[in-house]
């Protein structure tokens, strides 16, 4: 395995963005350095720009998320976008969803580490958990699919009225153009492209948007959801 490259000083905006977390964020980052890249989380290369790259790239996701609303982190693999947003907001209960195991193993450890009492680690599929975890609030994910296939992942794990907030780069707007039909099929209602993180990162971090109507993930999907919750009753009750 190629050897990681050191971890820079936090730059002098992560102290403003973390705030009096600012400790657990710089904690957080040196264990992606060290314990995430010998774990295969993440690449040695993205090491010397882990802060601007992907703690505050990440963290500015908060300016776009509601206040006390429940938040489902969909592929959350080393935590991002998860984490940082725990970090900076404590009103949110989030839970970091992840199929892998050596993944879902050190988000536990972070999450206990850094005494995350309101974040969740399941492992799991998406697909796997509709109808076994309450609808959320909002949705969000980085890099995970494209917009597409994500929102098929991640819109049905909405509430009514509930958002998924994807982050992404240049592509957002081509993204968003070519999923327009497959959002729609999923009750999409709207959908934008928003700018994130002015003054802090630069570029700012880009996302996109995609707010449901009544029925999250369609008609399909609400007959797959009430399956499901059948089948979670009819197991409590035994």
């Amino acid at each position: 395995m190629e050897e990681a490259a050191e971890l820079p000083p936090a730059p002098p905006e992560a102290r403003a963005v973390f705030g009096d977390r600012f400790p657990d964020a710089v904690r957080y980052a040196e264990l992606l350095a060290d314990a995430g890249v010998r774990r295969g989380l993440i690449g040695p290369r993205e090491v010397p720009r882990l802060w601007e790259r992907h703690l505050l790239n990440c963290a500015v996701l908060s300016e776009a998320v509601p206040e006390d609303v429940s938040v489902c982190d969909v592929g959350s693999g080393a935590g991002l976008p998860g984490i940082p947003l725990a970090l900076v907001r404590p009103d949110l209960q989030i839970t970091l969803l992840e199929p892998l195991l050596r993944r879902t193993t050190f988000l536990s450890e972070v999450v206990e580490l850094l005494g995350l009492d309101h974040v969740t680690v399941v492992r799991g599929r998406a697909e796997e958990v509709l109808g076994k975890l309450p609808p959320v609030h909002v949705v969000t994910a980085r890099a995970v699919a494209p917009l597409d296939r994500l929102a098929g992942w991640g819109v049905p794990l909405l509430r009514p009225y509930g958002e998924m907030l994807a982050l992404k780069g240049d592509t957002a707007e081509e993204e968003l153009k070519g999923a327009r039909a497959a959002l729609s099929k999923l009750g999409v209602e709207r959908t934008s492209v928003l700018q994130v993180g002015a003054g802090v990162v630069d570029p700012p971090s880009t996302l996109v948007r995609c707010e449901v109507g009544e029925s999250p993930g369609g008609v399909r999907f609400a007959a797959k959801r009430a399956k499901a919750a059948r089948v979670s009753r009819t197991r409590r009750r035994r």
